[in-house]
C-alpha cells in the first residue's frame, strides 16, 4: 500500500514538474490552410446570401472577408 502511494506521489510529481504543454499544437501550415478555407466558405455563404460573392484582403498578417458584387 505505501509503495503504491509513493508511486502514485511520484508520478503527481513528475507531472507536475514535467515540461509544459505546447503553445498551439494546431498552427501547423496545413492546419492554417484549412481553417482559412473554412473561414472563406463561410465568407462566401454570408455573402450569397446577399447576391454577393467574398472577396479576401491580408492586413497585418490576418485575413479578412468582404462582401462585393
Amino acid at each position: 500500500m505505501k509503495l503504491l502511494l509513493a508511486v502514485s506521489l511520484l508520478l503527481v510529481v513528475g507531472c507536475v514538474m514535467g515540461p509544459p504543454p505546447l503553445d498551439n499544437p494546431t498552427s501547423s501550415p496545413r492546419a492554417e490552410r484549412r481553417s482559412e478555407a473554412r473561414a472563406l466558405e463561410q465568407a462566401e455563404a454570408d455573402c450569397a446570401a446577399q447576391g454577393k460573392h467574398a472577396e479576401a484582403e491580408r492586413s497585418e498578417g490576418e485575413t479578412l472577408y468582404h462582401c462585393v458584387d
